[in-house]
């Protein structure tokens, strides 16, 4: 504990991280403002109301979890960072099918500012569009017959107003977040998801400890609950870093009185490449059926059929392991390209020792992948449904939530990131860090 507590002295003894640190705060903070300012016309009390009786086992409900209750709290940062988010995603995958952003993806520093201006200009386009059906929604919403939006100033022009200032308020969050990057510590977009899902923790604690005073719930049974919490937190760690490492091999080059390469390096192939992308892409599709079918509440057969898509139904969670399983390869093949690596590789001259450069080398890397993939696609799904079978053991829904799924594996992957940068500046200024060997433990080359 004492060496813990040192090294974050040591953060502090170091003029840029401090600064770093403070500013990387100060945004933060701003975020966490923004997240409670509700929108002008906007009945709080009513809002409230309807919050509180309303269903968040559905697409609103994980949105809400990822701009940390400003969705709920229809506040001007109710959009949170995601549009940004999803803007990056449909470039990502247009790279990897049409032949305009492959290119830009090749030309180095200019292809990447141009692909960093689509993605904001996509960013502005898809907030409009999400604005103005948040707009919709707030002025569907009712309590006792009373909306939450005045019938008077209900209309065009408070429509267009709050599509501006929800379409600002994202603009701003992206440029916090660039600046964070820039200017603080950690990465700036991921860093704004992590407050907003923090920020829920304080409240699910509340929830357990109100179970317990209520003679609810046993003091053992909190006991083993947090054995648990943190024995699923290591084993993210361990997979989140699981790393299968192929040896390089640089044939030796002369270049006048100097040689050059001759050495053995490694390429880490990641056994979750994927990250948290496919829980992602899994969740939406498994909440689409429900959403639908909510719009449809006079059908006896619909209703039935909406049990199936319960979040804690036995249908519902083989469905969505097996989506994510599927997404895990879908999105490994987008993000790792075996060719490309061998093709670079035998550019400068590398080669696996035992195969050829080329095809064989590609085919050999490909096959290693797929083969680590399987057992993190299969940990994902484990991961995902999770929260829903610690659910069923009565453990509140808030608190469920940080047993897996999609926010611990980004609460998880920020928070190691963020440490590995923190730990770098204070080894390049010759302080001990948070290990002896000045890298966190469970990182690899």
């Amino acid at each position: 504990m004492s060496k813990l507590t040192e090294a974050f002295r040591n953060i502090f003894k170091v003029h840029e991280l401090r600064q770093r640190v403070l500013y990387t705060l100060a945004l933060l903070l701003v975020v966490r403002i923004g997240a409670h300012i509700t929108l002008p016309g906007v009945d709080s009390g009513l809002l409230k109301q309807a919050m509180d009786n309303a269903d968040t086992n559905n697409l609103f409900g994980l949105y809400d979890l990822f701009v940390g209750g400003a969705f709920s709290n229809a506040a001007i940062f109710a959009l949170g960072i995601m549009p940004y988010i999803s803007a990056s995603i449909i470039i990502q995958l247009m790279g990897a099918v049409v032949p305009y952003f492959q290119k830009l993806q090749q030309e180095g520093e200019e292809g990447r500012k141009k692909i960093t201006q689509l993605t904001r200009q996509g960013t502005v386009l898809i907030s409009a569009m999400q604005a103005w059906g948040v707009t919709i929604r707030l002025n569907n919403m009712e309590v006792s017959g009373l909306g939450i939006i005045p019938a008077e100033i209900q209309g065009f022009f408070w429509t267009l107003s709050t599509i501006i200032i929800l379409t600002s308020g994202t603009v701003f969050m992206m440029w916090m977040g660039e600046q964070i990057t820039e200017k603080g510590i950690g990465n700036g977009i991921s860093l704004i998801i992590f407050i907003g899902i923090i920020d829920r923790f304080p409240y699910a604690v509340l929830d357990e400890i109100q179970l317990l005073s209520s003679g609810q719930r046993n003091v053992i049974v909190e006991i083993i609950l947090l054995v648990f919490m943190v024995a699923v937190i290591m084993g993210v760690i361990l997979v989140t870093q699981g790393t299968r490492r192929i040896p390089v091999q640089y044939a030796k080059r002369v270049v006048g009185r100097k040689v050059f390469g001759g050495v053995t390096n490694y390429i880490p192939l990641r056994v979750n490449t994927a990250g948290v992308m496919p829980i992602i892409f899994a969740q939406s599709i498994m909440f689409i059926p429900s959403t639908v079918l909510s719009f449809f509440p006079d059908s006896e057969f619909l209703q039935s059929t909406a049990v199936y898509f319960n979040y804690d139904s036995a249908v519902y969670s083989l469905l969505y392991a097996i989506l994510i399983v599927f997404f895990t390869y879908f999105y490994t093949a987008i993000a790792f390209n075996p060719k490309d690596v061998a093709d670079n590789m035998k550019k400068q001259g590398g080669f696996v020792p035992g195969l050829r450069p080329g095809k064989q080398t590609s085919d050999f890397i490909d096959n290693i992948l797929t083969k680590i993939t399987l057992p993190g696609s299969f940990f994902l799904a484990i991961i995902a449904i999770l929260p829903a079978f610690v659910g069923a053991f009565g453990v509140s829904g808030k608190f469920a939530q940080f047993f897996g799924g999609t926010s611990l594996l980004i609460l998880v992957g920020v928070a190691l990131d963020t440490l590995q940068q923190i730990e770098s500046q204070l080894k390049i200024r010759h302080y001990d860090g948070f290990m002896k060997s000045g890298r966190l433990k469970g990182r690899r080359a």
